[in-house]
C-alpha cells in the first residue's frame, strides 16, 4: 500500500538533546498508526514535525506524498490535526468555530455551513451549536476541537491524545468516528497514553523511548514478544505428587506449584491450547478443579518492561 506519512532519519533537536532521534516511520493509506511513549518520548514533537509546526533538523518526512519542508502548504491541505488542548475560538460558538474554519480551507460559504452541520450532527454538538464556545465543558470543547480537524476532509488526521478531558462515553463515541474515518480511507496517526485506546484503534503500534523507536509491530506482536503465556489452575486440595506431570501439561512448559500445591501455575506458548488436553488429564487422574485461568501479557505489561529496558523490541 502506498504511504500517507513516511520519515527516514528524522531529528528534531532541542537544547541538551534531540526530542526525535533518526525516526524511520511508514504508515499506509488508510490505517492507524499508534505512537507510545512515556512523557518526554518525542511523540509529540514527532507530530509537530509532521504537521510542519517545527522544522526538522536531519532527516526527511513526507505527508500525504508532500515534503514537509519542501512543501509545507502542500502537507497542511492534505492534513487535520487534533492537539493535546483544545484550540477553538471561545468568541465564537460551535457553528461559527465550524464555518470560520471551512471558510479559511476554500469552502464557500453554504458548503462550509453543510459541512458544519455534518460535523455538529456526528459529535452530537447540536444542542451546542449556537451557545458561545467559552460556556462549553472541557470535554464539549474537546469534541468541538476534533470536529474542526476533520472540516476539510483531511487525507490524513494526527491526534495527539485525543481523548483527553473526555468521559468514557465521548470516548467511545470518538473512537466510533475514528473507525468511520479509516474506514473511509483517512489515515491516521493517533498518540496516546491510554493502552486500551490503541489496542482498540491502530493497525500498528511504534513505541518511543528517548525520540528513538525501541518496539514495532501489532499489539499481537509486541505481546508475544514480552513472553509466554500462563495457564493457572487451582485445585480442591493438595495435588498428589506427580500428578502434573501426567495431567497432559505439554513437556516445554515450566510448571510451578505453590506451598500449600493447591494452585498450579503452567507458562507455556499457548496456554488455551493446552487448557483441554490439561483439563482431561487431570480428569482421569481424579483431581477436582475449582478454578482455572488464562493469563496473557497486555499491553499494559508491554509498556511497562520496554520503558525499564526488559521488553520486546522490532
Amino acid at each position: 500500500m502506498t504511504a500517507a506519512v513516511r520519515t527516514e532519519g528524522l531529528v528534531k533537536a532541542y537544547p541538551g538533546g534531540r526530542g526525535v532521534n533518526g525516526l524511520d516511520l511508514e504508515v499506509p493509506a488508510g490505517t492507524v498508526l499508534g505512537l507510545l511513549g512515556p512523557n518526554g518520548a518525542g511523540k509529540s514533537t514527532t507530530v509537530r514535525v509532521l504537521t510542519t509546526l517545527l522544522r526538522p533538523d536531519g532527516g526527511r518526512a513526507e505527508v500525504a506524498g508532500h515534503d514537509v519542508v519542501g512543501d509545507p502548504a502542500g502537507v497542511r491541505r492534505a492534513i487535520g490535526s487534533a492537539g493535546q488542548q483544545a484550540a477553538v475560538d471561545g468568541r465564537l460558538t460551535g457553528r461559527e468555530n465550524l464555518v470560520l474554519l471551512g471558510r479559511l480551507h476554500g469552502l464557500g460559504r453554504a458548503t462550509a455551513r453543510r459541512r458544519a452541520d455534518d460535523l455538529l450532527q456526528r459529535f452530537d454538538l447540536v444542542p451546542n451549536a449556537t451557545r458561545l464556545a467559552r460556556t462549553y465543558s472541557g470535554g464539549t470543547r474537546r469534541r468541538l476541537d476534533l470536529a474542526a480537524s476533520l472540516v476539510n476532509a483531511p487525507r490524513v488526521l494526527f491526534l495527539d491524545e485525543p481523548t483527553t478531558g473526555l468521559d468514557p462515553v465521548s470516548r467511545l463515541a470518538l473512537w466510533e468516528v475514528v473507525r468511520e474515518l479509516v474506514a473511509e480511507g483517512t489515515t491516521v496517526l493517533l498518540t496516546t497514553q491510554y493502552l486500551e485506546e490503541a489496542e482498540q484503534l491502530a493497525d500498528r503500534l511504534v513505541v518511543l523511548i528517548g525520540g528513538r523507536e525501541v518496539a514495532a509491530g501489532t499489539v499481537g506482536d509486541l505481546k508475544r514478544g514480552l513472553g509466554r503465556e500462563t495457564l493457572t489452575i487451582r485445585f480442591a486440595g493438595r495435588l498428589p505428587s506427580g500428578t502434573a506431570a501426567a495431567a497432559g501439561v505439554p513437556g516445554d512448559a515450566e510448571i510451578h506449584l505453590d506451598e500449600a500445591g493447591a494452585r498450579m501455575t503452567v507458562r507455556l506458548a499457548d496456554a488455551t491450547a493446552a487448557v483441554a488436553p490439561v483439563v482431561r488429564g487431570l480428569d482421569a487422574a481424579g483431581v477436582a478443579i475449582t478454578g482455572l485461568e488464562v493469563g496473557r501479557p497486555t499491553l499494559d505489561d508491554v509498556f511497562v518492561a520496554l520503558a525499564t529496558g526488559s521488553g520486546p523490541t522490532r
